[in-house]
């Protein structure tokens, strides 16, 4: 069937131009009656995947021969002013451990526009004050023009604390604080394009400048934490692609999703060798049949310097996490972990609906509970490392445990989980992700 007209209803911020571009099919184009069906779940998906809309429904409606396709979403609210009140720590573990732990709070404001100017546009800025402060304010175009292909980003970021984590003891890290004066500041700008098939096929080059400091407190402590020099400036430049065929970005069910990386860190400063690092993830969402679904995910990376120094040698406890070790950091150049989990869908209450407001953009609330099994497996490699000072490097760290996953408002899953890890240590820990 030929298609005569594609109409969309509904977006009313969002131009049309935007969500043309994400479809495999255009009028004038002809479908196959057998495939039609598979074909338009599809391109709704992409569309729903682009994040703007809280459901995205399509109809096709043939008359004489000729197709035509209606595709109706209902717009989100776009605008977020969001109080900052923080943890300066990297997790709520790690805060408890703290003896000075109420006077390590942020605050300020993060505000994100989302949409802009209804071209998928996205501003961001930060402002934020307390324990550790820092300025942002970032830009990013996915695409320009009719096809959308060629994007844009860039922005900048000033950070400076009145505390730093300077060393690795007993797999913990060692904080140090100057109350009048702060041990870290860094910022940099950044800079790249963006190339983009669809809103699931993307690949970015960037190109950033770096300046950090320690104070010489600091410095005397752990004179590697920058290979001994008090500051250093570098360029970076990065490379990466990602492939995300899962369902839903948000809390994938079903599909894959596949990432590969290479950045090269030129130092301006002398005493600091050049670092090649390369990472890649790759995950994979099956549907066991029922309200049953598996899922497994592998990634490491691998970074090549003739030495690094301190701030460099972070491995698991920051980004990347074997679950049940939050309380602990393993540092290293080089690592890989593989994550694996079935999901029971406990219950799907669809969209709840909020009498007495009027606004569609915040009435209804989706709302979905899952119950979830899982097993990780990870190991990082540290030829360096001091086995008396820090044991989990080079050795294999793995963890099981079962959570409560509910996935929710514009995106937001939480997860409650209870792990045990092979060191016979166990405990409850909250997350704001979805883990694989």
């Amino acid at each position: 069937m030929r298609i005569s007209n594609i109409l969309f209803v509904g977006n009313a911020v969002t131009k049309e131009r935007v969500l043309r571009a994400e479809l495999d099919f255009h009028e004038g184009d002809s479908l196959v009656t057998e495939t039609l069906a598979r074909r338009l779940e599809l391109n709704r998906r992409r569309l729903f995947n682009l994040q703007l809309f809280h459901h995205v429904l399509v109809q096709a409606v043939c008359r004489e021969g000729s197709l035509t396709v209606l595709f109706s979403v209902q717009e989100r609210w776009y605008t977020f002013p969001i109080p900052i009140f923080s943890l300066a720590d990297r997790n709520f573990r790690s805060w408890l451990d703290r003896s000075d732990r109420w006077s390590r709070l942020d605050y300020g404001v993060h505000v994100v526009r989302k949409n802009f100017r209804g071209r998928n546009e996205q501003v961001l800025a930060n402002i934020q004050l307390g324990f550790n402060r820092k300025y942002e304010l970032f830009y990013e175009a996915p695409g320009y023009g009719k096809r959308r292909r060629i994007g844009f980003g860039g922005g900048f970021s000033y950070y400076q604390s009145h505390a730093l984590d300077y060393a690795t003891f007993r797999d913990r890290l060692v904080n140090y604080r100057q109350e009048d004066e702060f041990p870290i500041e860094r910022q940099y700008a950044i800079a790249g394009i963006r190339w983009r098939r669809t809103v699931q096929h993307r690949t970015a080059l960037d190109v950033s400048y770096h300046h950090e400091r320690i104070s010489d407190s600091l410095y005397k402590r752990n004179p590697s934490y920058y290979l001994g020099r008090t500051q250093r400036q570098y360029v970076e430049v990065s490379l990466v692609s990602t492939l995300n065929q899962r369902n839903t970005f948000a809390y994938p069910l079903t599909g894959q999703f596949a990432e590969v990386g290479v950045a090269y860190r030129s130092f301006l400063t002398g005493g600091s060798p050049n670092i090649t690092t390369f990472w890649g993830h790759y995950a994979k969402y099956v549907a066991l049949g029922g309200p049953f679904y598996y899922s497994v995910g592998v990634q490491g990376r691998a970074r090549l310097a003739q030495q690094v120094a301190y701030a460099d040698n972070r491995a698991f406890g920051y980004e990347v996490l074997v679950r049940g070790y939050d309380a602990y950091v393993i540092e290293g150049r080089h690592y890989g972990l593989v994550q694996q989990g079935v999901t029971y869908r406990l219950f799907d209450a669809g969209r709840v609906k909020l009498n007495g407001i009027n606004n569609a953009k915040i009435n209804s609330i989706p709302l979905a509970l899952y119950l979830n099994t899982f097993a990780d497996v990870g190991y990082v490699r540290n030829p360096a490392v001091a086995s008396v000072t820090n044991r989990l490097p080079n050795r294999m760290l793995a963890s099981a445990g079962l959570g409560l996953h509910l996935a929710t408002y514009y995106d937001w899953v939480f997860t409650l989980e209870y792990t045990r890890n092979v060191e016979g240590q166990g405990g409850f820990f909250f997350r704001t992700a979805f883990p694989i």
